[in-house]
């Protein structure tokens, strides 16, 4: 679908409004979301402007911009091409915006009446495909506000689902997605089992990092030996840190905020890894020490002007 990369603009009030309440629709913009990369195909991209497209041309109305957020969340506005759309509709680029379903719009009940009352401010309207929503009438305003409730229990309630799902994963000592740690693969069953040459690379890790004291300096050691990520790329001082810095290397586990000891998964000792946490904040022991005795110091002098004073 050929998609207008500018519209032009309906004539404005110097308040911004329309400059006739009663003008017909026009212009329309389209908007999709998706919260995820591997948004099933009932809810992509695609398939939400396609049944929006179709909407339009029912209607009769000239499609001018089509506003598509990729993987991107609903629960706030803050997103690229949702901000976008905003700015072209301040400029009264169109005057309907129409979205494939409620919740692909906005999540969050503040943020969904919020953007409706700025919308309403442009002479704006609001369009669902799959559900009733017409914003130029109080019946259906009303509407609109109980099918807004409605958007915003059923994401808390996804979220809480999640958080359960999540729960019962972790206690199970499973791996909460298909990523594991450098040093693991996840099994079939969910669970983490170490690998030998991929443990071998985190404790070298652990080992250099106590001797050199520098993450850059052992992404380097690392890169020169011939060594790779996970993923087979080159190291550098952020994923040298993410090793570090993973307690799975002790048996620590915590998912989800469920914590427990997996020897099953321990690849280093604990004394390794707390030589190596003392290593990196080193400069903060340092520097506790160096504050301190500033402090004492001015205590002292202090307490010896007071003497001075006294004896005068």
């Amino acid at each position: 679908m050929m998609i207008e990369d500018h519209a032009v603009p309906r004539t404005m009030s110097p308040s911004g409004g329309s400059t006739n309440e009663d003008d017909p629709i026009e212009y329309a913009a389209i908007y999709a979301r998706t919260s995820s990369s591997s948004q099933r195909f009932g809810y992509s991209i695609g398939e939400q402007v396609d049944r929006c497209s179709k909407q339009c041309e029912q209607m009769g109305w000239n499609v001018t911009f089509v506003f598509t957020d990729e993987a991107e969340s609903g629960r706030n506005t803050d997103r690229p091409k949702f901000q976008e759309m905003l700015d072209r509709a301040r400029g009264g680029c169109f005057d309907v915006v129409v979205f494939w379903k409620l919740d692909r719009f906005c999540r969050s009940l503040v943020d969904l009446v919020k953007t409706e009352e700025q919308l309403s401010e442009w002479d704006v309207s609001l369009q669902s495909v799959t559900e009733y929503i017409d914003t130029t009438s109080p019946v259906g305003r009303f509407n609109f506000r109980n099918l807004a409730s409605a958007a915003e229990l059923e994401s808390d309630l996804t979220s809480q689902r999640v958080r359960m799902g999540m729960h019962g994963l972790a206690k199970e000592h499973k791996w909460p997605n298909d990523k594991p740690p450098l040093g693991y693969e996840k099994t079939s069953d969910g669970k983490l089992r170490v690998l030998a040459d991929e443990a071998s690379v985190v404790k070298t890790i652990f080992r250099l990092y106590p001797q050199e004291k520098s993450m850059p300096r052992v992404a380097s050691l690392l890169n020169e030996s011939g060594l790779r990520t996970k993923a087979g790329e080159l190291w550098c001082r952020q994923s040298v840190r993410k090793v570090l810095t993973n307690e799975i290397y002790t048996g620590s586990y915590q998912v989800a905020d469920y914590h427990a000891q997996v020897e099953e998964y321990r690849i280093l000792d604990d004394t390794l890894f707390k030589t190596v946490v003392e290593t990196r904040f080193r400069y903060q022991h340092q520097k506790g020490r160096m504050q301190r005795a500033r402090k004492q110091r001015k205590a002292e002098r202090i307490l010896s002007d007071y003497r001075e004073w006294r004896d005068i």
